[in-house]
């Protein structure tokens, strides 16, 4: 069972144009909504892999009822959570040249809707019939407190759940406290952490060690172009190489790593057939139409191209 939480779900907007013109009119050439927010994407990548997983999250609005009927049509199970603000709208504008922008709107949830959402997830785990892998991503909604993950995190340990965590800011750090079983930053996440420079796998290495120290069993920070490191607590450092890829945009490729992670852990896979699969997962997403739309054949084409070796 896998349960993707989404406390700031989104439509995902990409706007396709020659040149963004700031300070001036532009004429998108193409547009294309879809189900967007961090854990939309997580969901739409395990889907992909041939997992069953369950969205839960709050929606709003026109918006909201466009998110839910995009995920309902890729074949994602939903379990809604009504909110009175209108599902956010999250602007992802790709030039022709390759440069990407994104705009975000920030979303919003009243004092009694979080405890709705809390409630909700108690009764959905508590009706598990098997071991739930949880997951937590995204930023938080206006009127969430930071702490807010750290709180759900263990609600779901309370269950005997898996939990993975991909967030940022102050939320990260308080999540950190909860004891995830695995948490995902990227590089600028962990640096902002941290508050030191990654500029190569071993500074990576130091940093992801220092996030382990804080609480979560496992992790990996996501490097982009540089590629993936791994570590776990009882475990060696795992590092692999991103392919060179003709990218269309990176949008969603640290969701669709996670999607990998959590996935491989379900499957009981091996630390480095876990990193390839995470590492193929995050590098098929930016060769995708959308955020988390990742393809299974460039997932299986990807993960072969992909080595994985033991960082000293």
């Amino acid at each position: 069972m896998f349960l993707c939480v989404s406390l700031n779900p989104a439509i995902d907007k990409r706007l396709r144009l020659e040149r963004l013109r700031v300070g001036d009119v532009n004429r998108v050439r193409k547009a294309c909504p879809s189900p967007g927010g961090k854990a939309a994407h997580v969901a739409m990548v395990l889907r992909t892999l041939g997992a069953d997983p369950m969205w839960l999250g709050f929606a709003g609005g026109a918006t909201g009822k466009q998110l839910i009927e995009g995920l309902k049509e890729l074949s994602i199970r939903v379990h809604e959570i009504p909110t009175s603000a209108s599902t956010r709208t999250n602007l992802e504008i790709v030039e022709d040249d390759g440069g990407v922008t994104e705009i975000l709107e920030p979303g919003r949830i009243t004092d009694d809707e979080l405890p709705r959402c809390e409630r909700t997830l108690r009764e959905v785990l508590g009706q598990a019939t098997e071991q739930p892998t949880v997951i937590f991503s995204g930023s938080l909604p206006e009127g969430a407190p930071p702490d807010i993950y750290k709180t759900l995190i263990e609600l779901a340990h309370e269950f005997g759940s898996r939990v993975f965590v991909d967030t940022s800011g102050d939320p990260f750090k308080f999540a950190l406290a909860g004891k995830p079983d695995f948490v995902k930053p990227n590089r600028s996440e962990a640096e902002s952490w941290s508050r030191q420079t990654i500029d190569n796998p071993a500074s990576a290495k130091r940093i992801i060690g220092a996030i382990l120290n804080a609480g979560p069993a496992a992790g990996a920070i996501s490097l982009g172009s540089a590629g993936l490191i791994w570590h776990s607590i009882n475990g060696d450092t795992l590092f692999a190489a991103a392919p060179q890829l003709s990218v269309q945009s990176c949008v969603g490729s640290g969701d669709s790593t996670l999607a990998g992670f959590a996935f491989a852990s379900q499957q009981r896979l091996s630390p480095a057939e876990a990193v390839r699969l995470a590492a193929a997962c995050g590098s098929a997403n930016c060769l995708a139409p959308g955020p988390g739309r990742a393809r299974a054949e460039d997932i299986a084409s990807l993960k072969d191209k992909i080595s994985v070796g033991t960082l000293a």
